[in-house]
């Protein structure tokens, strides 16, 4: 067993007295779980076929440290502004603990409840375990075990029957300490017929961290979810963030996925479809210098007349790697499934390099699934055209670029989510004259 793995084992029975919901039997007994078999399995290997493309080895050379308290957090006010959206309910998670100091709560109406992980234990420990672990399976790999293990708080958000929200909620998770840890577990529920928009923004001090969250999610019957998560964490942290979607008999849920920083980084999106449930996933994925950005999604039709269609998108430059793994699962009765995958690369330099995996499992036969994927470069005829135009190489290249990542920025239907996402692809591509 590497250091890292015997210090976070060795302190483990210290710190998990500090934890909340220590005294409900059933969380303490799926914690011991979960710490036994991380205990035993370490950090996910390459040997692993989930993980073969991505290596998280460097994690097991330093142990990060959890911050028992988030109270004494400096988070400098003018920073923090600037990471919350506009016209949005702003939840705000520090070094992994909800501060209700710094969140945004006006307006929210009576009938939606909000409140910290810690309190909703203490105060909903029944209709907290009616979901808990039941979208996120420890057994899934050990990532999950980690953070079921080690979370410190998180967010309940309960949004009741024909409750339709104006405004988006945001969870803003921010990490402002070197060799810190923020494990955070988040449940998200709708009952039927409700309709919200979920933000998850991922941010921090230029700092190696690790950042570590599970968010579950329960849509009812003919509920509808869009859900967004932004990336953009140090240049020096790494990253594991996993959103594992249950969707009761026509739900909706249309997720967009942007990962732009972390110096490793890895994304779980999983959605288990009931009968004519419907789900569109998006995603794009920037990757400069040595990123390594992974994204792993899994769409599990499990009822007939099933609907879903993905798309993503990534970009790499100088000596980064990107990796998508796209499975969708048709079970036997799960007739009348239409699906359909898309993922497209495309490649800056030479030693840029993109690892993707489309799986296609299809034990039902009347059905509709198809994929398709991409890598290359380029098209120097569309180079050589726009310079024919009077645009330099150098700019035309940017244009093109800009146009194949925009696409996906394109797709999103929040105004001031698109707005920054914009600002930060043009960071990338910083041509003045896009913007309209």
């Amino acid at each position: 067993m590497s250091t890292a793995l015997t210090d976070y084992t060795a302190g483990y029975s210290a710190l998990a007295g500090t934890m909340p919901g220590q005294d409900l039997d059933w969380l303490r007994q799926l914690r011991a779980d979960a710490f036994t078999q991380f205990s035993s399995h370490g950090f996910p290997s390459p040997r692993e076929e989930e993980w073969r493309y991505t290596n998280v080895s460097a994690l097991e050379k330093k142990a990060f440290t959890p911050t028992l308290s988030a109270t004494n957090s400096v988070v400098d006010a003018d920073w923090l502004k600037q990471q919350q959206l506009a016209g949005a309910w702003s939840l705000v998670l520090v070094d992994g603990h909800f501060r209700a100091d710094l969140s945004v709560l006006a307006d929210l109406p009576d009938a939606v409840q909000i409140i910290s992980m810690a309190d909703a234990l203490t105060h909903n420990a029944g209709q907290i375990a009616t979901y808990f672990g039941k979208a996120a399976d420890t057994a899934e790999h050990s990532f999950i075990a980690f953070n079921t293990a080690w979370f410190t708080d998180g967010l309940f958000v309960h949004i009741p029957t024909k409750v339709v929200l104006d405004k988006p909620i945001q969870c803003l998770h921010v990490v402002t300490q070197e060799g810190g840890l923020a494990t955070t577990r988040n449940l998200v529920v709708l009952g039927d017929h409700a309709s919200a928009q979920w933000v998850e923004t991922f941010v921090g001090a230029d700092a190696g961290y690790l950042s570590a969250t599970v968010t579950e999610m329960f849509i009812g019957q003919n509920a509808c979810v869009t859900a967004y998560k932004m990336q953009c964490e140090s240049a020096k942290a790494y990253h594991f963030g996993g959103m594992y979607i249950k969707q009761a008999p026509n739900a909706r849920c249309s997720h967009h996925n942007f990962a732009f920083g972390g110096l490793l980084a890895r994304s779980d999106i999983h959605t288990d479809l009931d009968r004519a449930a419907e789900c569109e996933l998006n995603g794009l994925y920037l990757g400069v210098k040595r990123q390594h950005i992974d994204n792993h999604t899994r769409i599990n039709h499990n009822q007939p007349y099933g609907l879903s269609r993905e798309t993503y998108k990534g970009v790499l430059a100088d000596r980064a790697r990107g990796v998508f793994q796209g499975r969708v699962v048709v079970a036997e009765n799960a007739q009348k499934t239409d699906s359909n995958m898309s993922n497209r690369n495309l490649l800056l330099s030479a030693d840029a390099e993109a690892d993707t995996k489309p799986q296609l499992e299809i034990y039902a036969d009347d059905v509709k699934c198809g994929h398709g994927i991409t890598i290359g470069q380029l098209d120097e005829k569309s180079v050589f055209y726009l310079q024919s135009r009077g645009v330099d190489e150098a700019t035309a290249r940017n244009m093109l670029t800009f146009a194949f990542a925009n696409e996906m920025v394109d797709k999103i239907t929040l105004p001031s989510l698109k707005a920054v996402l914009l600002t930060l692809l043009l960071k990338h591509f910083p041509q003045s004259s896009y913007v309209d």
